[in-house]
C-alpha cells in the first residue's frame, strides 16, 4: 500500500516559530487524514545556486530533521539535492510528478510567501488551484509575527551573528543548536581542571558572535554515520547537562584563526571522544577575551560556570 503523506514545503532553516506554524498544521492534517506528517527541504539553500550567494545557515539538514521531529512531531523529512535540474523543474511538474506521484502527497502545507519551481513561478495561489484540480488538500499559512516583527530565518541569523541569543531563542522557539562528533583538542581544559568537549561548526553554517555562552549539552546515541537520522529514531539521549561554551579562536592559547567550540560540561564525568553531542545555546555571558596567564583563565571559567548555573536556575 502506497504511503500517504501530508507534506509541509519550505527550506526551514533554523525551524523557527514561523516554520512551526506550518509543521504543526502539517501534523494536524496528517492525523485527520491518517497520513505521515512529512517535511520537504533542500540540502543547500537555493540562493547559493540561483543568486551565487552562499547563505550561512542556522541548521544542517540533520539538525533541521531533528528539530522538526522533537518539537513538531514530523515523522519523515525529504531532503532533496538542489542542483540545476531541480532549479529548472517546472512548478506544475514539481507538484504532480515529484510530490504527488513519487512521494504520495495527499495534502500540502506552505507559507504565504512560498515560491517554487523554475524561476519561482509557483506561488501559493497557483498551488491551491493545482491541488484543487488534483483533488488533494492545500493550506496556506499566514506570516507569524512576534512583537511586530515577522519571524524569519534572515532576522534570526542577524541575532545569532550578534550574539543576541536570548532573543534568537524566542524567535526560534527553541535554542540555537550545533550537533557534531567530539574531536580531540589540546587537552588544555583537562590540565586546568575542567575537561571540555571540542566541536566544529560544519562548513556553511552560521557561527555565532565570538564569546562565552550558557548552554546545554545532550550526549546522543551513536548512529552508524555519527549523525542523527531524520524520523522517529531521534532519541533524547543523555542530558541535558548545563555547560559553559566558548566560541572563537582561543586567543589565550594562540590557536590561530581556527574557530573552535569548546564546552565545559558541569556535573558530568566521562569520556566523550568520538561521541555525538548536541549543544543548545541559550544565553550570551561575555565576549571572548585574552588572559595573560592560565590562572586568570581558570578563575574566569569558574565564574562563567557559576553564572551559567545561576542563569538556568533563574529560568525555572
Amino acid at each position: 500500500m502506497e504511503t500517504k503523506r501530508v507534506i509541509a514545503l519550505g527550506f526551514f532553516d533554523g525551524v523557527h516559530t514561523g516554520h512551526g506554524a506550518l509543521l504543526s498544521l502539517c501534523a494536524q492534517r496528517a492525523r485527520e487524514l491518517g497520513a505521515v506528517p512529512t517535511a520537504f527541504t533542500f540540502d543547500v539553500h537555493p540562493s547559493a545556486l540561483i543568486l551565487h550567494t552562499p547563505v550561512p545557515l542556522l541548521s544542517t539538514p540533520a539538525d533541521r530533521a531533528g528539530l522538526m521531529h522533537r518539537y513538531y512531531g514530523i515523522r519523515d523529512v525529504i531532503v532533496a539535492h538542489y542542483d540545476e535540474r531541480m532549479m529548472k523543474t517546472p512548478w506544475r511538474a514539481f507538484v504532480t510528478d515529484y510530490l504527488v506521484r513519487d512521494h504520495g502527497a495527499v495534502h500540502l502545507v506552505v507559507g504565504h510567501d512560498f515560491h517554487f519551481g523554475y524561476k519561482g513561478e509557483g506561488n501559493p495561489q497557483r498551488l491551491k488551484e493545482l491541488c484543487a484540480e488534483l483533488g488533494i488538500g492545500c493550506d496556506v499559512v499566514p506570516k507569524v509575527e512576534l512583537e511586530g516583527i515577522t519571524v524569519s530565518s534572515t532576522y534570526i541569523r542577524s541575532l545569532v551573528a550578534q550574539g543576541e541569543m536570548d532573543q534568537a531563542v524566542r524567535y526560534l522557539g527553541h535554542p540555537y543548536t550545533l550537533t557534531d562528533t567530539v574531536h580531540h583538542g589540546k587537552k588544555l581544559g583537562s590540565a586546568l581542571g575542567f575537561p571540555t568537549v571540542n566541536l566544529r561548526f560544519p562548513a556553511g553554517m552560521l557561527i555565532p558572535a565570538y564569546g562565552v555562552y550558557a548552554t546545554q549539552v545532550w550526549v546522543l546515541p551513536n548512529y552508524p554515520d555519527n549523525h542523527e537520522p531524520p524520523g522517529p529514531r531521534h532519541l533524547p539521549g543523555e542530558g541535558p547537562f548545563p555547560a559553559v561554551t566558548n566560541v572563537g579562536v582561543r586567543p589565550s592559547v594562540n590557536d590561530g584563526d581556527a574557530v573552535n567550540v569548546e564546552s565545559f560540561l558541569l556535573n558530568f564525568e566521562g569520556d566523550l571522544y568520538g561521541r555525538t553531542v548536541r549543544v543548545e545555546f541559550f544565553h550570551f555571558l561575555r565576549p571572548e577575551r585574552r588572559f595573560d596567564d592560565l590562572d586568570g583563565l581558570r578563575l574566569q571559567v569558574q565564574e562563567d560556570a557559576r553564572e551559567t548555573l545561576a542563569w538556568f536556575q533563574a529560568q525555572r
